[in-house]
C-alpha cells in the first residue's frame, strides 16, 4: 500500500510531469534486482545541455548473444526512483551495435540532478543496471558560475586510472567532465604486456587486426576492424573508476588522434612514415563507429528517443564539432582538430636533400640576405651525374634498410634524388661515399635555398624532422610560405566549415568562450642557440618539440587566436590535452591551459625517446636541456609560460565565473602510474598536489 503523499512530494511530482512524458511518483516500485553483469561497462551520461541529455548502456546476454534485447530507462529525481520524470520500454540494445544503447531524452528542467537506470526483464525477473546521475546544464540566461574537470590521454596498457581515482576521491560538484581525447589507444598488449591481467588489451579477432611493425623483430597489432576497436571501449571501460566517475558525472567528448591512428590526419595513418600509402577510409570509419557507439553523445542533433547508430555520419561526412551554454557565463565550443586537417607540412617520406624554397623563392621574400651562408647552397645535381648516380646509390642502401623492396627504392632514389638539392646534406654524403671523380661539392657560387635538412629532417622514413624536433626558425619561414601560397589550405587545421563555426561561435564580450581543443595551443620550443656546451655545433637551434601540435600550423593559430580574442573581448581560453604535461601560457593573448594525462607516458619520457632517436643519448648536453632540464627550457623557449609540469598525471578543474576563470591542476607524479592504489586511498591522497591559477582576459596568474 502507497504511504500518503507529503505536500513537498506533490509539489515534486508537478515538476516531474512538468519536465517530461511523466510517470508522477511511484512509492510501490517494482523489486528490482542487482543486474550490473549484464550490464558489464555500466552507464554513462554526456552532452548536457538545459533541458536534454545523452543517456548510455551496454547491455550482454549470454543466452542472447546476437540477439536485439529490450530494455527499459527509468529516470528520476531521485536515486530511489520514487518521483520519475520517465519510464521509456522497449529500448532495443541491438547487436549490429555491440548491444550498446543511447537515448536522448529531453524536456528536462535546467541545472537539475537527475538519475537513471536500464532495466533487463528475464525470467520474470528485473535486473538493474547500475545508477547513474547527471546534470543539466544550467539555462542560458542564469547567474552561476559552472564548475567541470579536464581530463585526456587514458592508456590502459599496464596502467592504473589513479587520477580517476583522485578525482572521485574529491567529490567535486561538477557540472560535467571534458574529456578532449585519446580515450583509447589504438593498439593491443603485444609490447606492454602488464602482470596485471586485468590491465592487459586483448583482441577477440586478432587475424582482423592490423601489423605494426616496430622496428628491431617488434611487431604489435592496432585495431582495423570494428570489433578490434570495440575491444579496446569495453576493455577501457572496464575500469572500475572510470566506470564510477561516468556514472557520477556527465562527459562532454571530442577524439583526437589515438581513437584512430597516432598522429593521424583526416583518414591517413602515420604508421610507415612514409614508406607506403596509408589512406585507411575503411579503417577511419569503423574507428568512428566504435566511438559513437560508446560515448554518450550528440553530434546529429538527434529527436529524442534512442539514438540511430546506423544513421549517424561517418567519414568523410563526419561532423563533431559543437557548442554548448552553460548559464551566463559560458560557452564551450568543442573542435575537432583532426578530421579535417591537411597533411604535416614536412612529408616524412622527404628527402631531406630536397630544396622546397629556392633562391627565386626567397629573393621574392626579401630572405637572400638571411640565408647566404655556405650551408644553405644547393646545386641542379642534374649537372653533376657522377655524384647524383653515387646520391641515388645511398639512396636505395637507406630505403632497403628500412624495409623497401629493392624495385622500389630505385624508383624512389630516381624520383627523388634529381632537381636542386641542399649541399648540406649531399656533400656529407659524397664525403662518406668516398668515390674517385663523385667528390663534395664547391658551394662558392652556387645559389642559396632552403631545403628540408635545414629543418632538421636527416633521414629518410622518419617522424624526426619532420613531425617531432623540428628546426623552429626555418619552419616559421617554411610554414608561411607555403600558407601563402596554398591559398590558406597548408594550415587549414579545422577545415572551411569548422572555423566559420567557431568564430561566429566566438562572438560577444560578455560570456567566456572556453575552446576545447584536442592538441595544446601552448609553444613548446627547446632554444639551444647560446648553449656553448651544445655539441655539434649545428645544433644550436630553436627546436618545436612537435608540429603534430598546433606548433605544426603557427599562422594559423595566430590569425584564428587574434580573431577569438577581438571577436570575445579578451575572453577566450582555450583548454587542451595531447600532449601528456600540464601547461599554462598566453598564447597570441589568449590563456591556453594543457591538462596532463590521465595515465599516458609523460612528455619529459616521450621527449627522452625521441632525443635518443636524434642521436643524443642521456650524457650529452642535448639531452639534459631538453630531457633532464626540460621544464626550464620550455619555460625559456616560450616566455609566455605560467607553469609546466612535464613529468606529471592528473586534471584540471575550472570554475568559469563572470569575470575570473579558476584553474586548479590536480597532479601525481608519472612514477606512481603503475602503482594500484585502489585499496589505499589515503595514501592516494597523500600523493597528489595542487597549483591553483587565475584566468582573466588575455592573463594568467598563480592564485
Amino acid at each position: 500500500m502507497s504511504q500518503p503523499l507529503h505536500r513537498r512530494t506533490v509539489l515534486k511530482c508537478l515538476v516531474a510531469a512538468a519536465a517530461s512524458t511523466a510517470f508522477g511518483c511511484h512509492d510501490d516500485e517494482p523489486p528490482v534486482d542487482d543486474g550490473r553483469a549484464y550490464f558489464p561497462q555500466s552507464v554513462a551520461s554526456g552532452d548536457p545541455r538545459a533541458t536534454s541529455v545523452v543517456l548510455w548502456t551496454r547491455m550482454v546476454d549470454p543466452d542472447r548473444p546476437d540477439t536485439d534485447v529490450a530494455i527499459t530507462l527509468v529516470v528520476a529525481l531521485d536515486e530511489d526512483f520514487k518521483h520519475r520524470v520517465l519510464e521509456r520500454t522497449g529500448l532495443l540494445a541491438q547487436s549490429a551495435h555491440d548491444h550498446a544503447l543511447k537515448v536522448k531524452v529531453t524536456r528536462l528542467e535546467p541545472r537539475t540532478r537527475y538519475y537513471y537506470r536500464f532495466i533487463l526483464e528475464k525470467d520474470g525477473q528485473r535486473l538493474g543496471s547500475p545508477v547513474g546521475r547527471t546534470r543539466t546544464a544550467p539555462a542560458s540566461g542564469t547567474n552561476t558560475s559552472v564548475r567541470f574537470a579536464v581530463a585526456n590521454c587514458q592508456d590502459f596498457r599496464g596502467r592504473y586510472y589513479n587520477s580517476w581515482h583522485r578525482l572521485l576521491q574529491l567529490d567535486e560538484e561538477l557540472d560535467f567532465v571534458l574529456f578532449i581525447g585519446d580515450y583509447i589507444y589504438e593498439a593491443d598488449s603485444s609490447l606492454v604486456p602488464s602482470t596485471d591481467p586485468t590491465r592487459n588489451v586483448r583482441f577477440t579477432d586478432p587475424g582482423s587486426a592490423l601489423p605494426r611493425d616496430m622496428g628491431g623483430g617488434r611487431v604489435e597489432l592496432v585495431a582495423q576492424s570494428v570489433s578490434n576497436y570495440r575491444d579496446l571501449y569495453r576493455t577501457y571501460r572496464s575500469d572500475p573508476f572510470l566506470q564510477q566517475v561516468h556514472e557520477r558525472y556527465p562527459f562532454i567528448v571530442t577524439w583526437d588522434d589515438h581513437e584512430f591512428s597516432n598522429d593521424c590526419w583526416d583518414a591517413h595513418a602515420t604508421y610507415t612514415d612514409g614508406r607506403t600509402d596509408e589512406f585507411q577510409p575503411e579503417r577511419r570509419r569503423n574507428a568512428e563507429l566504435a566511438f559513437f557507439e560508446y560515448m554518450p553523445l550528440d553530434n546529429t542533433d538527434a529527436p529524442p528517443g534512442a539514438i540511430d547508430l546506423e544513421g549517424v555520419p561517418r567519414y568523410p561526412d563526419t561532423r563533431i564539432w559543437r557548442d554548448f551554454v552553460f548559464g551566463k557565463h559560458l560557452r564551450l565550443l568543442v573542435t575537432d582538430y583532426r578530421t579535417h586537417r591537411p597533411d604535416h607540412l614536412i612529408p616524412e617520406d622527404a628527402y631531406p636533400a630536397t630544396v622546397a624554397m629556392d633562391a627565386a623563392v626567397l629573393a621574392s621574400l626579401g630572405l637572400t640576405e638571411a640565408f647566404s651562408a655556405d650551408a644553405f647552397a644547393y646545386v641542379n645535381i642534374g649537372e653533376f651525374p657522377a655524384q647524383q648516380a653515387v646520391l641515388r646509390g645511398a639512396y636505395v642502401q637507406l630505403a632497403v634498410g628500412a624495409g623497401l623492396s629493392s624495385e622500389e627504392a630505385s624508383a624512389r632514389a630516381v624520383a627523388a634524388v634529381q632537381g636542386n638539392l641542399a649541399l648540406a646534406y649531399v656533400n656529407p654524403v659524397l664525403v662518406a661515399a668516398a668515390q674517385p671523380g663523385a667528390g663534395p661539392i664547391d658551394p662558392v657560387g652556387n645559389p642559396r635555398g632552403l631545403a628540408f635538412v635545414h629543418m632538421g629532417k636527416q633521414d629518410l622514413f622518419t617522424s624526426i624532422g619532420a613531425r617531432n624536433v623540428v628546426i623552429k626558425d626555418t619552419f616559421d619561414v617554411y610554414a608561411a610560405w607555403r600558407y601563402a601560397t596554398s591559398g590558406r589550405e597548408a594550415q587549414d587545421a579545422l577545415g572551411e566549415a569548422q572555423e566559420a563555426w567557431l568564430l561566429e561561435a566566438g562572438e560577444g564580450a560578455q560570456t567566456w568562450k572556453v575552446v576545447a581543443s584536442s592538441v595544446s595551443t601552448t609553444s613548446m620550443i627547446w632554444d639551444l642557440r647560446n648553449k656553448p656546451d651544445v655539441e655539434p655545433p649545428t645544433v644550436r637551434n630553436r627546436y618545436y618539440f612537435s608540429v603534430d601540435q598546433w606548433d605544426g600550423f603557427p599562422d594559423k593559430r595566430r590569425e584564428l587566436f587574434t580573431a577569438l580574442r577581438e571577436r570575445a573581448g579578451g575572453r577566450t581560453l582555450v583548454v587542451a590535452g595531447d600532449i601528456h604535461a600540464a601547461f599554462a601560457s598566453v598564447e597570441h593573448g589568449v590563456p591556453a591551459l594543457t591538462a596532463p594525462a590521465i595515465a599516458s607516458a609523460a612528455v619529459q619520457e616521450e621527449a627522452g625517446e625521441a632525443v635518443e632517436a636524434a642521436g643524443f643519448p642521456p650524457g650529452t648536453a642535448v639531452y639534459r636541456y631538453v630531457v633532464t632540464e626540460q621544464e626550464a627550457t620550455f619555460r625559456e623557449g616560450n616566455p609566455g609560460i605560467t607553469f609546466v609540469d612535464s613529468d606529471a598525471h592528473g586534471f584540471t578543474v575550472l570554475e568559469v565565473g563572470p569575470e575570473v576563470v579558476r584553474a586548479a591542476y590536480h597532479l601525481i607524479p608519472s612514477s606512481e602510474v603503475r602503482v594500484n592504489y585502489a585499496e589505499q586511498p589515503e595514501k592516494l591522497a597523500a600523493r597528489f598536489s595542487r597549483q591553483d591559477f587565475l584566468v582573466r582576459p588575455g592573463v594568467i596568474d598563480v592564485a
